[in-house]
């Protein structure tokens, strides 16, 4: 059976609010697939193999700290591969398993993947993008993780660009609003979504 026949890709960049989106399309009864504890489950089950790569210091009692991590990551392009090369196809097959399940059901769910478009990995024929404004994410990802404009810029420009993005979407979700008009956004894509999938 084909996979990924009934999913969506949930992406946008980073502090667009892509976990809130999901969190509201869960309470509309959406199942959804988060590439991002995937890979935090992963990151722990391999530990062993991060410290010989990176270092016992970004391990501790057996567990991966991530921000130690993100720091040499973040900073270093051919250890980001290193350590891409090591989870991408581990998420990969992880994922796939859980949507061969989910396809069962015959209904839309979502795939909450990060790195949907920069990966290129996932055979997802639809995309659901949640947007905000580059100034908007920038003073988001500062006070979401309390790190300088300069750092916040570098962990956004490693990404393709949420304008981009937007138009190799099949549906956008605008964030730059209230929680409230949030909640509207999404429950006007959901009923796109239900029509789409009908």
């Amino acid at each position: 059976m084909k996979s990924f026949k009934y999913a969506i890709a949930l992406t946008g960049s980073i502090a667009t609010g892509k976990s809130s989106v999901a969190k509201i399309f869960k309470e509309f009864g959406f199942n959804i697939i988060d590439a991002d504890k995937i890979a935090h489950d992963i990151l722990d089950i391999e530990h062993s193999k991060i410290s010989k790569m990176f270092g016992k210091s970004v391990v501790l009692d057996g567990k991966v700290d991530r921000k130690a991590l993100g720091q040499i990551v973040f900073n270093n392009i051919s250890k980001r591969k290193e350590l891409e090369r090591l989870l991408h196809p581990l998420i990969y097959d992880t994922i796939e398993k859980e949507a061969i399940k989910l396809d069962a059901l015959k209904k839309p769910y979502l795939v909450d993947i990060p790195l949907f478009f920069e990966t290129n990995r996932y055979p997802i024929e639809k995309s659901l993008v949640v947007y905000i404004p580059k100034n908007i994410e920038l003073k988001r990802l500062q006070n979401r993780d309390n790190i300088s404009k300069d750092e916040a810029l570098l962990r956004i420009d490693m990404q393709i660009s949420i304008e981009k993005k937007s138009q190799d979407a099949t549906y956008i979700i605008d964030n730059s609003g209230t929680l409230l008009e949030l909640k509207q956004e999404c429950y006007r894509t959901k009923n796109k979504i239900e029509k789409d999938f009908i």
